[in-house]
């Protein structure tokens, strides 16, 4: 299993797992968002996407949201994608990285503490503003330093081991035409490229 950073080819299948997944994205851009993979069966397992909030008052970095898909899921593969996203938060120069959750059960393995809402930067009280009008009053915010993230070593070791609860015999990677930038709609036969 790896994480690696979305590709434009990425677009169609993250457009459709966000929307299998119901997950909002009105900023949708392929770019801002990472993905897992088996790299024995190619098997995409989840993703999790940054986004930069520039405003006047100031600009900080979110964690909006990570996806599991089912049959990966309890594996250390949210895990991974969360530490792969802080890493390019970090990258990009964020030394804090939020997220606004109603789980924090769920990030404080990773050093995510809960932020008092009276004492957060004007931005990001503003967008807690935002996300508790779409997904509730219990949402609280957390924020983790880059240099402070951790992953546990028991998630570490499962995500070693990852391997989908719909596993089959013989499953293999498959290829479509968009796996190599082929538009299967213009494509008048098998070896056709569409150009």
């Amino acid at each position: 299993m790896y994480v690696r950073d979305a590709k434009n080819r990425d677009e169609v299948w993250l457009l459709d797992r966000i929307e299998e997944a119901d997950i909002d994205d009105p900023a949708f851009r392929s770019r801002d968002y990472v993905i897992a993979l088996d790299e024995e069966m190619s098997r995409k397992a989840g993703f999790g996407r940054i986004r930069v909030h520039k405003t006047d008052s100031g600009e900080f970095c979110e964690l909006a949201f990570v996806y599991t898909l089912p049959p990966w899921r309890q594996q250390g593969v949210g895990a991974h994608v969360i530490e792969r996203l802080v890493d390019r938060a970090s990258g990009e120069g964020y030394d804090t990285v939020y997220t606004f959750t109603r789980q924090p059960e769920y990030f404080t393995p990773f050093g995510f503490e809960p932020q008092d809402t009276g004492s957060l930067p004007t931005p990001v009280g503003s967008r807690l503003e935002e996300v508790r009008a779409e997904r509730g009053d219990d949402v609280i915010a957390m924020a983790v330093q880059a240099d402070d993230f951790d992953v546990p070593d028991s998630f570490r070791e499962r995500f070693k081991e990852a391997s989908p609860a719909d596993k089959r015999e013989g499953d293999s990677a498959e290829e479509t035409a968009e796996d190599f930038g082929i538009d299967s709609s213009k494509a008048t036969y098998k070896y056709d490229t569409g150009n």
